[in-house]
């Protein structure tokens, strides 16, 4: 009897909707708006939230980063105190090597921008990593083909590379650059490996898309490793029963005494973890989740008054059809769920359609970017439950007053 009601309740409320076209358009429009605004911005969110934790994972959870600059503020410290810092060194690499008991991997890296060249293909600016053996046990990443170094290599600063999937599209096209010769610099190197590709996005935007690594001595040719400036750091993953607070402290412990800063003094380096970016960007998304509430919720709120508005505009078009119905029979809940179906069929397919929209520019964005955002299961859910939601309160007041009309009166109403 329910599913009999509800289903000609559905059927007479797609006929008004397909009958009275621009009506529909127009109850439609800001509910799609709404929809549109609020799950593009969570799909954004949703896209950099995992893009982050990617990245984060490929840091490493209980690694941390000897630089010079912090990834987070620090109101204590000036920036023309840091400036002065020297960068981390071979020299503090090797004492690290040297003292830690709470470190399994220990890795040095420095880089720079270099031309990079393959026959008569040249890429001006390339970011150029010289990194330590222990590179691959801090950081994770996969190699697509080719392999990783040798012990050998990276010992007697082997002239080998590893380029990223940005770089080899753009130097070798649809050649396999594995056992290629290429020039960085004025310096020849052998192309042993291809970094998988990682797609923009996350915290390192390419990671090592657009990057060649190469054996640390092997760097030195091209990069000055006394350079006040040098970009360099020291990554350090912990022991499996050290915690990255224990590691931090052991670290700065070695540090300090390899930089000889006396008691009270200042750090003149920064410990850097993972977790301070996200900390640090949690204020960020937080303010996007809002603004995307507050955008599409008055979207969707002029979407709900036009739904009602309209509503009532039907109920008065239709007063003497519901006469007939409520003199023939109809209970006044079957008109009021009748008038109610309307508007969530309305209320609903706006929604839809601003999904359809949302889901055409995720398409489009991965196209052009290669970005890797999608229209989620969640999303989807969340959107037909807002339209829903507000297609039941736009449109009781209008279905209310339907259902409590008197018969009699509303079959001799003209309108």
């Amino acid at each position: 009897m329910w599913l009999k009601m509800f289903r000609e309740s559905f059927l007479f409320a797609y006929s008004s909707v397909v009958v009275n076209k621009l009506r529909t358009f127009l109850s439609l429009f800001g509910i799609t708006i709404g929809i549109v605004s609020i799950i593009s911005v969570f799909t954004v969110f949703d896209w950099m939230e995992g893009s982050i934790r990617e990245s984060i994972a490929s840091l490493g959870d209980n690694t941390i980063y000897v630089e010079k600059w912090p990834w987070s503020s620090d109101a204590n410290i000036k920036w023309w105190d840091m400036i002065k810092w020297p960068p981390p060194s071979i020299e503090d690499y090797e004492a690290v090597i040297k003292r830690s008991s709470s470190a399994s991997a220990v890795c040095y890296t420095v880089s720079s921008s270099e031309p990079v060249k393959y026959r008569g293909n040249m890429i001006g600016e390339t970011w150029i990593m010289g990194a330590t053996h222990d590179f691959e046990n801090v950081r994770s990443f996969d190699i697509e083909r080719g392999r990783y170094f040798a012990q050998s290599e990276t010992a007697s600063g082997k002239p080998v590379a590893i380029i990223g999937a940005e770089v080899a599209e753009k130097l070798f096209d649809r050649i396999d650059p594995v056992g290629k010769e290429i020039s960085i610099d004025r310096y020849k190197a052998r192309v042993i490996g291809v970094f998988k590709k990682e797609g923009k996005g996350g915290i390192s935007d390419n990671g090592m898309d657009e990057g060649v690594l190469v054996p640390i001595d092997f760097s030195r040719q091209f990069i000055n490793f006394r350079n006040p400036f040098l970009n360099s750091d020291i990554m350090i993953r912990g022991k499996d029963n050290v915690s990255v607070q224990q590691l931090s402290d052991e670290i700065t412990m070695i540090l300090r005494a390899a930089r000889r800063i006396g008691p009270g003094e200042e750090n003149n380096f920064s410990i850097n973890r993972a977790t301070q970016i996200t900390s640090t960007l949690e204020p960020v998304f937080r303010g996007i989740n809002i603004a995307g509430w507050i955008i599409g919720g008055f979207s969707i709120l002029v979407g709900g008054f036009g739904i009602a508005n309209i509503m009532f505009v039907s109920v008065r078009e239709r007063t003497s059809i519901i006469g007939i119905q409520m003199a023939l029979g109809a209970k006044r809940r079957w008109i009021l769920q009748q008038f109610l179906t309307e508007s969530v069929l309305l209320s609903v397919t706006g929604g839809i359609l601003g999904l359809i929209i949302v889901f055409i520019g995720t398409l489009f964005i991965n196209y052009f970017f290669t970005l890797g955002m999608y229209l989620t299961a969640g999303n989807i859910i969340l959107a037909i439950f807002i339209s829903a939601t507000i297609g039941i309160i736009a449109g009781f007041a209008p279905a209310s007053s339907a259902s409590r009309m008197n018969p009699v009166e509303a079959i001799g109403y003209s309108f």
